[in-house]
């Protein structure tokens, strides 16, 4: 009986990766996402332009008064009154940002590092409550102070997080009490 031997099966070499077709895929999804980002930048600039009858926003007085109440936090954007998916983006209302609030007898000065101040008179104020949600943002029940407003023809929703969630209910029984009075004066 002859020993049969048994050669090994010839080696084969891990197949070439075919570089071409990868770059190609990658510079592909770059242009996608590149699109996707531009399009949405579009509709942000669109949904301001359709928003350009909203007038330019108060600034705050020379003397606004003695403070009764400051806040620092967050604030998450504006949109219109009940609508709370309807974001308001003219004036830079929709950017997202730090605050400061202040509130005096003229009315709330809210401060916005790295974006426009804006300032709404006591006499444009309609009411506030604690919301969980506003334009993209949702939080837990009651995290989110939103403050009805008047300006110009609208009624506006503004969304506000303190620091310290529990300053929010010192804030809506202030405010609405302050309604309250200026709605009796007029």
């Amino acid at each position: 009986m002859t020993p049969v031997i048994l050669l090994a099966a010839e080696k084969e070499s891990a197949e070439v990766t075919d570089w071409a077709a990868r770059i190609g895929w990658v510079v592909g999804l770059a242009l996608f996402v590149a699109l996707v980002y531009w399009l949405m930048r579009e509709g942000w600039k669109w949904r301001g332009t359709l928003q350009g009858d909203l007038p330019e926003l108060h600034t705050a007085p020379d003397d606004p008064g003695p403070v009764k109440l400051s806040m620092s936090g967050r604030y998450h954007g504006s949109t219109t009154a009940n609508q709370w998916l309807d974001r308001i983006v003219a004036h830079g209302l929709g950017t997202r940002s730090r605050a400061e609030l202040t509130l005096t007898d003229a009315g709330l000065d809210v401060v916005r590092p790295g974006a426009d101040d804006f300032f709404i008179p006591r006499t444009a104020l309609r009411g506030a409550r604690l919301d969980k949600g506003i334009a993209g943002k949702v939080l837990t029940e009651g995290g989110l102070l939103v403050v009805t407003w008047a300006h110009g023809e609208r009624l506006i929703d503004s969304g506000f997080r303190s620091d310290h969630a529990a300053e929010h209910n010192e804030w809506l029984g202030t405010l609405n009490q302050m309604i309250n009075k200026t709605e009796g004066a007029r």
